[in-house]
């Protein structure tokens, strides 16, 4: 149901689709309504070179490494305060793990991966995927390096509800058609921000993207790097992008891969990111409907005729549920079907599951594919139990920016302009941004401009038709950052490296292992 996550990547080569990370709203949400505020062109300033005495004792951290249990890898704790502007508040405990560089060759240092979210565990994807799956070259001459932020997974994480009250707040409806409806979906939102106050006070008021960058400077320092050598893909490019803001001169070799663009109030983001999950669906309508069980229609079926298909069968899960085979006795209602539609769309490698997934809810009334889709993008365990990813995510994204909508009315007002963007998914999409509006902790973050004046190269990489993250935001980003390169991956699915184009790859390999930044605007299919 909260679909206020950007989906990362796969862990594995694999995997159809990540098992989570933020949808709608970006990794944001600000009370504008237009990109003309004065605090959509502030710019972030970077923080003094000379670390400040009261954070000397972080600085001069260095990690003990043990064996976690993965094969391969080391993990450490690294301490920072919970507070930067009080350090002496007290600490935040962040994990960090680790696979040494295999050899042979030149030993080029520490490169830290972040898949996105906000909430992914960069620990996870890292020994999951990163630190096996990257390209052989790389992995032998770094050391793969991955903190899971504050709040996140093995951080200190955030917890908000149990199982069922995840099961039952997953299951609310986000397309209200009457008042009582209306306070069922925003009871479900007090709910859920209530229990994220009453398990982390203290700590939901210091989870900031700005936060996090901090503590990514006080690792760098531990792993004895002089500059930071980063890849972060979707929700990891707006913290990318913030740590070379605030620490330009010691920002190294950068990739930013499916960019935000951190100067945007969020009725703009949101409604960019619904466009794109509708442009994302027309390609997969297209795809579906040259395929003998499209249930969608057949060859002359337009995207708007099958987008009316899939909204009409929407309608009717909305008023009557479909089984699903779950132990725990959940149906598929409108809900659950359309993130599971959702998280299809990230990549094109999904398709096939996801017509597969329809034509057995819409012709055989088994909603067991649609399910198993959604459960993977919420990170639902099979006993039932969620991980941290949503209450993370959440957590992270009402502290960055202020809320979408202040209350219900503000969500009708723009119910016109969601469902331009996207007639299938706009009116769910519009909705699932007020969660925030509930939140117990005051925003700290504000929409601005990422500039990082004096930052070496930085590789920004935007795909054409990236349904998660707009193309836009890469070419607003790469502008924005005074050495921003532009890499465009002419095509479908969310974010490029690893993906399967032999131009992205090697040019983003050639930038990580020689330091040859890709010319501008350079474009790759």
């Amino acid at each position: 149901m909260d679909t206020r996550r950007i989906l990362r990547r796969p862990r594995t080569a694999a995997a159809l689709f990540a098992a989570a990370a933020l949808l709608v709203s970006a990794c944001s949400s600000g009370s504008a309504s237009g990109s003309s505020s004065s605090a959509a062109h502030a710019g972030l300033a970077a923080l003094p070179r000379a670390t400040p005495s009261a954070l000397a004792p972080y600085y001069a951290q260095r990690l003990s490494w043990r064996s976690c249990g993965v094969p391969g890898f080391e993990c450490a704790t690294l301490k920072a305060p919970l507070d930067y502007a009080d350090p002496g508040r007290g600490d935040v405990r962040l994990a960090v793990a680790r696979k040494k560089a295999t050899g042979p060759g030149e030993r080029l240092g520490s490169l830290l991966v972040n898949p996105g979210g906000p909430g992914g565990s960069a620990i996870g994807y890292l020994q999951a995927y990163a630190g096996i799956g990257y390209p052989e070259e790389v992995r032998a001459q770094y050391d793969m390096v991955a903190i899971d932020p504050r709040g996140v997974a093995r951080s200190e994480p955030v917890e908000c509800l149990d199982g069922p009250d995840m099961d039952a707040y997953t299951q609310t409806d986000t397309t209200p058609d009457d008042a009582g409806e209306v306070d069922e979906l925003v009871g479900e939102y007090k709910k859920f921000a209530e229990g994220c106050g009453a398990d982390a006070p203290k700590l939901l008021r210091h989870v900031s993207t700005v936060e996090a960058a901090r503590d990514m400077d006080i690792l760098r320092e531990a792993l004895g790097d002089e500059k930071l050598t980063y890849v972060g893909a979707s929700y990891g490019t707006f913290l990318g992008a913030t740590y070379a803001g605030l620490f330009p001169e010691r920002a190294g070799r950068l990739v930013l891969d499916g960019a935000l663009d951190p100067s945007l109030p969020a009725r703009r983001l949101n409604l960019d990111q619904t466009a794109g999950f509708e442009t994302a669906f027309r390609a997969f309508a297209k795809d579906c409907v040259r395929q003998p069980d499209c249930p969608l229609g057949g060859p002359a079926t337009t995207p708007e005729q099958a987008g009316r298909t899939l909204t009409a069968f929407f309608e009717k899960l909305d008023a009557r549920p479909i089984p699903t085979g779950d132990i725990d006795g959940r149906r598929l209602g409108e809900s659950l079907a359309t993130m599971g539609v959702l998280a299809g769309m990230y990549d094109e490698a999904s398709w096939t599951q996801v017509r597969e997934a329809l034509t057995s809810a819409m012709r055989h009334n088994d909603g067991a594919g649609l399910l198993m889709l959604s459960d993977a993008y919420y990170e639902r365990e099979a006993g039932g139990e969620y991980s941290n990813l949503m209450f993370a995510n959440a957590a992270v994204n009402c502290l960055d920016l202020p809320p979408d909508f202040d209350d219900p009315d503000r969500v009708r007002e723009s119910l016109p302009a969601f469902e331009k963007a996207s007639p299938v998914f706009g009116k769910s999409l519009a909705w699932a941004s007020l969660n925030c509006a509930y939140w117990p902790v005051a925003p700290t973050g504000e929409p601005h401009r990422i500039e990082a004046k004096g930052a070496a190269p930085i590789v920004v990489v935007g795909t054409t038709r990236d349904p998660a993250t707009p193309y836009r935001w890469a070419r607003a980003l790469s502008g924005q950052l005074s050495s921003g390169r532009l890499l465009t991956y002419v095509g479908d699915g969310h974010t490029a490296y690893g993906r399967g184009s032999e131009c992205i790859d090697s040019t983003i390999n050639a930038f990580l292992l020689r330091g040859t930044p890709p010319t501008d605007g350079k474009r790759c299919s």
